[in-house]
């Protein structure tokens, strides 16, 4: 069984930054699978943040956040970043890491054993 652990959320004020990261299980390697951000905000559907396709490509990202994220991977440490400028009190939300090829784009984020357990991001003033 896959594990995925995201870390770094945080309650952070309007305008500034987290960076968070994703760690997997050894058997899973982020370099070979097209993978994404996710955020479940109280009350909505999951949302597809960003994503980044297999190998060398470059990341693409919801309107509302292009410009102030950053998608990245390192491949020889099997890590996933996401780095969150700017940030907004409309980003507050649980950040999940997952490969779309498991699990779509499901309505509700984080609901079965194919995902980590999430991190929380509150932005706050």
């Amino acid at each position: 069984q896959v594990q995925l652990a995201e870390s770094g959320g945080g309650l952070v004020q309007p305008g500034g930054s987290l960076r968070l990261s994703c760690a997997a299980s050894s058997e899973f390697a982020f370099s070979s699978y097209a993978m994404a951000w996710y955020r479940q905000k109280p009350g909505e559907e999951c949302e597809m943040v960003a994503t980044i396709p297999r190998g060398d490509g470059s990341p693409n990202y919801r309107d509302s956040v292009k410009d102030r994220f950053t998608f990245s991977r390192d491949t020889e440490q099997n890590m996933l970043f996401l780095q969150m400028n700017a940030l907004k009190l409309e980003d507050t939300a649980v950040y999940y890491c997952n490969a779309p090829s498991r699990v779509g784009l499901p309505r509700q984020c984080g609901d079965n054993d194919n995902w980590g357990q999430g991190t929380q991001v509150t932005v706050s003033s």
